[in-house]
């Protein structure tokens, strides 16, 4: 799902609530009131739209009558006192003591309002008003940034689909409890039945403009642009005020890369309603994709001003920071968003990418376990943290070895996160990987053949973890060989720099700067990469000459910077080994992972000749007989000592 398209899951009922969630009264300032033979009372506007109200048996009291006609105009607080002056000449006037409760509803007075809509409700249990009203102040309740109320989303959300349900079972033609479950249904991501609730809206009110601009934000969440943006433009063509549809219209523009459509559409909506988050949002994106991120970033804050609580402005901002080689920057950003939202898992997951960025693995892996219980984020979290710990592996030991307690920690959170995505191909290569760090023999051919890039991606990661570097370069080569856009090529070459794998970052690079605009970009990363080049050198010089000088602690220390930062650099894989095997005391582990970069050694410089070769093989064999007799000698001791 594009980010576009998660903004609106996101923000829909911010969206809907804000701008339309005054409900049907919106459209309605010029209107003609008539009464049905059904006996319920309907405002006609000139603009098409209807505003149905509630099904009034008998005489109709002339204050409820003046107090629905406030309504239609949204004169809420003046339809408030006229309902209170029918209550007050009869305390079991049942229309006016939901009419009222719904007044104090659109007004977001939800408490009074459920008080009173409770009132109704005693005296009249199928009162259809009422339970609709029910349903709407529980979606109202939302709107909130109180955080006690938000951890109450679940069952806010259920109780306005019951209440909606049970409006239904008296009048199931009542087109408002069908659109309020439709907003419901859609608020959980049951995008389907939502669309069909929005669509027996319409049938039971073919000029119900906020139904199509319901059912045109769900389509736009389901990638359904062409349908949105026919069902937005219905809605405005039956209510031009009809600020939601207008949004979703900017939406589904944007979607399709019209920014200046996007921005008109998002100008109107915003000049009928100011205070909608999503839309500044909205606004944001579009700004960023015309490359103005300052007034992109002047949204994205205006957003967070109105509700903070909506993650996709702090990752928005953290997007453009990070773009702009602001790393630090953009962390900053997202733990402003998590001081607000401590759990949240979209902000926990992006700190741990980008703390992968600059090499602070211990924070990484700190983000990825925190959202490892979150069903939503599982894969990708377990997928974050095997990678936190290959680079941690790297750093410490030259990729050679995961600690005991590195290696238990990793293969519960993937074994968790396989058991819920048992059929993720690239979770099991994550496993394969772990496996082969802890020094397991780890056939890959069992796990099967990459079928998309992202697997191709975790498949090279695995073969590097194996020190098959050709392997990799080959499954890195075929993903940016399918990279068709500058944004597939970046992300490509992201990637294969975060896990030091520099020869094919380069590679992507320059191929995202064969795409039109994206030569600074491009320039960016290709600096990034000659500074890990350089960074590199200065180790692998620095390591070399302190083991010149028999300061091998010292120089260990600096092989081990230089392999992580360039795992392919051949050169400092065998002083490394060198350096591991003089280092005394010798110690059985040294000795074994000075075998394993010998071997790398060997697999990085394919044209030594077959003499040299040799002798690297036997030297490889005596590293590890030294290291068991060692280890077997250690162990006798320890025995004899107890």
């Amino acid at each position: 799902m594009t980010r576009t398209s998660k903004n609106i899951l996101v923000g829909t009922l911010v969206a809907a609530t804000v701008g339309l969630s005054i409900g049907r009264a919106q459209a309605f300032a010029d209107h003609t009131l008539l009464a049905t033979a059904e006996g319920r009372t309907v405002v006609k506007t000139t603009e098409g739209g209807t505003y149905h109200k509630q099904k009034l048996h008998g005489r109709i009291e002339r204050e409820v009558m003046e107090a629905e006609d406030m309504m239609g105009k949204r004169d809420y607080e003046h339809a408030a006192d006229r309902y209170k002056d029918a209550i007050s000449k009869n305390t079991k006037n049942t229309p006016a003591i939901a009419g009222y409760g719904m007044a104090l509803g659109k007004m977001f007075k939800l408490d009074a309002a459920d008080e009173q809509l409770d009132k109704a409700l005693a005296i009249d249990p199928n009162n259809v008003t009422a339970h609709v009203g029910k349903a709407m102040v529980a979606l109202n309740r939302l709107q909130t940034s109180n955080a006690t109320i938000l951890r109450q989303r679940d069952e806010m959300l259920k109780l306005a689909e019951s209440e909606c349900h049970k409006a239904l079972e008296q009048d199931p033609s009542n087109p408002d409890a069908h659109y309020y479950l439709g907003q419901t249904l859609k608020e959980q991501g049951r995008l389907d039945e939502a669309a069909g609730a929005y669509q027996d809206a319409i049938k039971s009110d073919k000029d119900m403009s906020e139904a199509y601009a319901g059912l045109g934000l769900t389509r736009l969440a389901q990638n359904n642009v062409g349908d949105a943006t026919s069902n937005f433009k219905q809605a405005i063509s039956l209510n031009s005020g009809n600020s939601t549809a207008h949004y979703g219209l900017g939406r589904a523009y944007l979607a399709g890369g019209n920014i200046d459509g996007a921005l008109k559409e998002f100008n109107t909506s915003e000049y009928q309603n100011r205070n909608s988050a999503p839309l500044h949002i909205a606004k944001g994106e579009a700004y960023n994709a015309q490359g103005n991120t300052v007034a992109a970033i002047k949204e994205f804050q205006q957003s967070i001003a109105i509700k903070p609580e909506i993650p996709d402005a702090y990752l928005h901002i953290a997007d453009i920071r990070d773009a702009r080689g602001d790393t630090e920057h953009a962390i900053a950003e997202l733990h402003s968003g998590l001081e607000l939202m401590p759990g949240n898992p979209d902000l926990l997951q992006r700190v741990g990418d980008e703390s992968l960025k600059i090499d602070k693995l211990d924070d990484a892996i700190k983000a990825y376990q925190s959202v490892m219980n979150d069903p939503s984020h599982s894969a990708a979290a377990a997928k974050g943290l095997t990678r936190a710990y290959y680079l941690k592996s790297s750093k410490e030991v030259g990729g050679a070895y995961l600690s005991s307690n590195d290696y238990e920690t990793a293969k519960r959170s993937l074994d968790q996160a396989i058991a819920l995505n048992p059929n993720d191909m690239e979770l099991r290569l994550a496993a394969a990987k772990i496996r082969s760090l802890s020094g397991e023999k780890v056939d890959l051919a069992t796990v099967g053949t990459p079928k998309t890039d992202g697997e191709r991606v975790a498949y090279a990661e695995a073969l590097l973890a194996q020190n098959d570097f050709k392997g990799a370069s080959e499954q890195m080569g075929t993903v940016i060989g399918n990279a068709n856009t500058p944004k597939q090529a970046f992300a490509v070459g992201d990637m294969a720099l975060l896990i030091k794998d520099l020869d094919d970052a380069e590679a992507a690079y320059k191929k995202a700067a064969t795409f039109p605009n994206s030569a600074e970009r491009a320039r960016r990363g290709l600096d990034m990469v000659a500074a890990a080049r350089d960074s590199n050198r200065q180790d692998r010089t620095l390591a070399t000459d302190l083991a010149k000088r028999k300061q091998f602690a010292s120089a260990i220390d600096k092989y081990h910077a230089a392999v992580f930062g360039n795992p392919r650099d051949g050169e400092a894989r065998f002083g490394l080994a060198s350096a591991l095997e003089q280092n005394k005391p010798q110690k059985p582990e040294g000795l074994r992972e000075a075998a394993v970069q010998l071997k790398a050694y060997l697999t990085l410089t394919p044209n030594l000749q077959e003499k040299e070769v040799e002798k690297v093989n036997k030297r490889i064999g005596s590293l590890q007989e030294k290291a068991n007799k060692i280890e077997a000698k250690e162990n006798k001791t320890a025995k004899a000592s107890k």
